[in-house]
């Protein structure tokens, strides 16, 4: 049969990939729908988005309206964990036509008798929709008049009125409607879109210097952190450490007798990834340290390295699970120049592939039973995307508060394919871009192309892999500086302590490597230092748990500023209700001066109108008046975080 249709619904956004993969959102959160919705001629269209979540019967109609050049907007609310499906539905709105067209006439003085008539026809298809009591009498009234040439006059101006209009538009005849295909949208919990990390190893917290710290240990410092404003203490793998081809301080091949190896070589005699490591505690230990932590309003996230040290018991019980070379040893792992002599990859391409997807499906099952609902995933990219997929999904339908943090530092579209297999969060290339020029050109990536949709950066500054070059014997300024710009441009950012607030950034020569890594030794810090840095920490993180504006990352516009060496951006929430402006120097040598043009037309203000400047780091409050302001910033305190105040 042919098909009659004639709205045109195309280029449905947001959709990732023409609704492949689902977008991401969290609770609360809405969802802003556009759509080009056309039709021949010049008739009066009509749209919608209609949604559901999983588990509801029924779909939910929301209105949306024309904005311009067949151009639709429409939104809604997902206000519960899961998944939620979208589509657009457009038709002829055959009644509003008429609306449309008679009015025309009676302007042009027309008599419009047969018009009226027509108009009784539409009227008598919308009055078994309408359920007040009240719009069904007015109905039945216009109903009676339209039909009664002798009251002709009243008719014409009820034909008119903006109450019909409206019940109309509320009562909407769909004939020969257009639908859209399905779109998905996955919700999670809010630290999905907002968390603040602070990853350190438990080894390295006993008080006495050179004994290996415990959970024991970790709990004594669990209030630092919490105070520091951090709500997720990211421990690396804390499972028996290979002994086999152990590496030894600053990752040299050969560990002597006292070296206890890297924490990512995982697996001995002792137990594999369902294990503790023996001088780190007991399984209770590790459940009271996950209590005490949300005692502490902190969530412990795992480590998930899907790796093996050559003596993990894997490689006697599972010996197919890697790849054996012709002279009966397994190549280790390589990530060139980097040399892993302690890891043996995992053959993905095993004839035994079931029962290893399965196994390690059954890691996350058991540390989900035990508390933990954060997992930070060691080198993703070098598994199999599919497997991924799987394995999040199976997760998720059974623990949706469960959020994978991706360490993918890795090619552009790899770090984008894991987001779309379900990754909820991915480490970025913020650790490197550090001029103005790099900084805005990744933002306007991350938050104005198809990735805003379903891929939430996380910020960090450094990492036990990573020892940035800019941060390599650089000062407190500096650290402050990469805290707040990854604190106040990414609504997700973490960093590695107590190195990054002590500033301990010795490095091996020409690398971007710590000297005396704390992956491959024990470190000893006096863990009560307070200073500048620790101050200026714990105030940036109270500002973004006060601060919807900074608990999202995409609503940002770069402001222009008369000097390269300093930025200037302005942050939003959803409702409008949260203005930040932040204006930060990238120079951590010199005092720096601009101007900086005011984002009026954003906020809804013209030139003139008085602007509370709140700077939230001093409490200090300025009155700001015109489009262009003078800032000036001094290494001592490189930054303003302001709250606009209209």
């Amino acid at each position: 049969m042919q098909d009659q249709r004639r709205v045109v619904i195309d280029y449905v956004s947001p959709s990732v990939n023409c609704g492949q993969y689902h977008i991401k959102r969290v609770v609360n959160e809405i969802v802003n729908i556009n759509a080009y919705v056309l039709a021949d001629g010049h008739d009066v269209l009509g749209a919608s988005v209609i949604y559901k979540h999983e588990d509801d019967k029924f779909w939910t109609e929301s209105r949306m309206r024309l904005v311009v050049n067949d151009e639709w907007h429409g939104s809604f609310t997902v206000q519960k964990q899961g998944f939620y499906s979208y589509k657009v539905e457009a038709w002829v709105d055959y009644a509003l036509n008429w609306r449309h067209g008679i009015i025309r006439k009676i302007e042009d003085n027309q008599h419009v008798v047969s018009e009226l008539l027509e108009g009784a026809e539409y009227i008598s298809e919308i009055l078994n929709k309408v359920s007040s009591k009240k719009d069904k009498v007015y109905l039945e009234h216009l109903h009676a008049i339209f039909r009664d040439e002798n009251r002709y006059g009243e008719a014409i101006t009820e034909a008119t009125s903006d109450r019909l209009k409206a019940l109309l538009y509320q009562n909407p005849i769909k004939l020969l409607e257009n639908r859209s295909i399905e779109y998905q949208v996955y919700v999670d919990r809010k630290k999905a879109r907002f968390s603040t990390w602070y990853e350190f190893f438990p080894r390295s917290t006993s008080e006495k210097e050179g004994v290996h710290g415990t959970f024991k240990d970790c709990e004594r410092i669990l209030p630092r952190i919490k105070n520091m404003g951090f709500d997720v203490v990211y421990l690396p793998p804390i499972h028996p450490i290979g002994e086999v081809n152990r590496k030894g301080k600053n990752n040299t091949t050969e560990a002597k007798s006292d070296d206890v190896g890297s924490t990512w070589g995982i697996g001995s005699r002792f137990g594999g990834h369902k294990d503790i490591h023996p001088k780190l505690g007991s399984l209770d230990d590790f459940k009271a340290l996950i209590q005490r932590a949300k005692d502490n309003n902190l969530e412990i996230a795992m480590d998930y390295a899907l790796q093996a040290a050559p003596d993990h018991p894997w490689v006697k019980a599972h010996p197919k699970w890697f790849k054996w070379r012709p002279d009966g040893t397994v190549q280790y792992a390589e990530n060139p120049p980097k040399k892993y002599q302690d890891i043996l990859p995992i053959y993905w391409e095993s004839e035994d592939y079931e029962n290893l997807w399965n196994e390690c499906l059954s890691i996350l099952l058991y540390w989900i039973d035990c508390g933990i609902e954060i997992f930070r995933v060691d080198n993703p990219h070098t598994k199999p995307f599919y497997f991924w997929n799987w394995i999040i999904s199976k997760v998720k339908a059974k623990h949706p508060n469960v959020i994978f943090l991706a360490e993918a530092f890795t090619a552009p579209k790899v770090m984008q394919q894991l987001a779309k297999q379900g990754y909820t969060q991915s480490y970025t290339y913020f650790t490197w871009r550090n001029t103005k020029h790099e900084l805005i050109e990744y933002m306007e990536e991350l938050t104005q192309s198809e990735l805003r949709e379903y891929m939430q950066p996380n910020f960090w500054p450094n990492t036990p892999d990573i020892n940035p070059f800019h941060l390599q014997g650089s000062g407190e300024s500096k650290h402050m500086q990469r805290y707040v710009l990854a604190a106040t441009l990414s609504s997700c950012i973490g960093i590695y302590g107590p190195v990054f607030e002590y500033m301990l950034s010795s490095s091996l020569l020409g690398k971007e490597e710590y000297l005396n890594s704390e992956k491959f030794q024990i470190a000893h810090y006096d863990w009560t230092i307070e200073n500048k840095l620790t101050t200026i920490i714990a105030k940036t993180n109270y500002i973004r748990n006060h601060n919807e504006a900074l608990q999202q990352t995409n609503n940002i516009l770069f402001c222009r500023i008369d000097n390269d060496n300093l930025m200037a951006y302005y942050k939003w929430n959803d409702a409008k209700t949260n203005h930040i402006l932040v204006i930060i120097s990238l120079d951590d040598h010199n005092a720096q001066q601009g101007t900086v043009q005011v984002p009026l037309d954003a906020l809804e203000v013209h030139a003139g109108h008085r602007l509370d400047m709140h700077d939230l780091i001093t409490d200090s409050h300025y009155d700001w008046y015109n489009e262009w302001s003078f800032v000036e910033l001094h290494p001592s305190l490189p930054f303003h975080i302001f709250k606009i105040n209209k």
